[in-house]
């Protein structure tokens, strides 16, 4: 008669070595794909910044409809809420129907960021991309805005190559420095590129673009390994990268992995639902049953840590921000990105900047593929 014995292993991690974690990623990232290809053609003058953001978030949850449709228990969702920044605003911008600059209509010139997310089974695929409302081949971006879109379209160029397993996140942080630098521009000061996890965003290993001294000596060194995700987000302006908090109101919020008795009822109540509804993933209060009272709720969850709120940042008058985000699949075989808005075109940004440094030319003419040595064969003995 055998002893039996309890077992505390852990549920293995779920990553892209299994090819049915890569299916549910490229599935999410086809969905939001198509989405922002919505809400960049709907980037128009006369456009309303809470239309695109109701646009970006319908297009993701028809997308996501006909995703795993045989999977009725399979979580499907938003990953981030359609964001719609405009000039001076540098992001996080989501509004409720009655918040100010809800109403805000697009102007020609406007630089406008745009992001948006999906997920499923907590897979979850984000993009965002900086457009200029009126700009084409006849009437090309010019000037400072061309530089920052530039700057931030070679940055993420430069980090995804980078992100081939055995670099390091301080190299990547040097490169995207010398960058921005070609370009008149800085990195916005607490700009992030995270790991992300099945049902997380912001894994354990990350990338600061913009550094203290002080941040640069605490920050944990990394090194990228194959089979990991990874959200590439580049914030980049031609002001000096201080961007200051802004007096309009938070409208996108996160719950935290840290636990707490929360106190009052307005509070258990919207942890509660968040927790439903959108996980550990980024919501806007708008898509919450009941938006005063999720927000008197969120004043005591954000105090004690139980939910993070994405703030708003504002620039000065007259700088401009660019924006380019992704999500990348690292593989033993190469750095596979599987998001992207509107591909970068050198005839509609047209910067009197370039590139210089011989070392970064030479990366960025590199694969972000890996190849793999050619075994050479064996010669018998004679």
């Amino acid at each position: 008669m055998s002893s039996s014995k309890t077992s505390s292993t852990k549920t293995p991690v779920a990553t892209i070595a299994d090819s049915n974690v890569v299916s549910k990623y490229k599935a999410a990232a086809e969905v939001v794909n198509g989405a922002i290809r919505k809400v960049l053609s709907a980037s128009k003058e006369g456009a309303k910044v809470i239309d695109l953001c109701k646009l970006g978030d319908a297009a993701i949850e028809v997308g996501l409809s006909k995703q795993y449709t045989k999977d009725k228990k399979m979580s499907k969702g938003i990953a981030y809420p359609t964001s719609v920044s405009v000039n001076t605003i540098v992001c996080h911008f989501s509004p409720g129907a009655s918040e100010e600059g809800a109403e805000q209509v697009l102007a020609v010139g406007d630089v406008v960021r745009l992001q948006m997310g999906a997920q499923i089974d907590g897979f979850a695929a984000v993009v965002g991309e900086t457009v200029v409302v009126g700009a084409s081949d006849a009437s090309p971006v010019t000037g400072k805005a061309a530089d920052a879109i530039a700057a931030a379209h070679f940055a993420g160029e430069a980090i995804q190559r980078l992100l081939k397993p055995g670099n390091r996140n301080m190299v990547v942080t040097d490169r995207v420095q010398k960058i921005a630098r070609a370009f008149g521009c800085k990195p916005i000061e607490n700009t992030v590129c995270h790991e992300q996890k099945q049902g997380d965003l912001d894994g354990d290993k990350q990338i600061i673009l913009n550094p203290t001294d002080e941040q640069r000596a605490a920050f944990p060194s990394c090194e990228f390994a194959p089979f990991e995700v990874y959200l590439v987000d580049v914030y980049v302006t031609t002001g000096d990268g201080h961007a200051k908090k802004s007096a309009l109101r938070t409208n996108i919020y996160k719950k935290t992995s840290t636990t707490y008795q929360l106190k009052t009822k307005a509070a258990r109540a919207v942890i509660n639902e968040v927790s439903q509804k959108f996980s550990k993933f980024p919501f806007t209060i708008r898509s919450c049953d009941d938006e005063r009272k999720t927000r008197m709720g969120m004043i005591e969850c954000t105090k004690v840590g139980v939910a993070q709120a994405f703030e708003i940042h504002e620039e000065k008058a007259g700088e401009a921000v660019g924006q380019i985000t992704f999500t990348v699949l690292v593989t033993p075989n190469g750095v596979e990105r599987i998001t992207q808005g509107a591909a970068f075109d050198p005839k509609l940004i047209q910067t009197d900047k370039k590139i210089e440094d011989t070392e970064l030319l030479e990366l960025l003419q590199t694969s972000t593929k890996i190849k793999k040595p050619t075994k050479k064969p064996v010669v018998p003995a004679a």
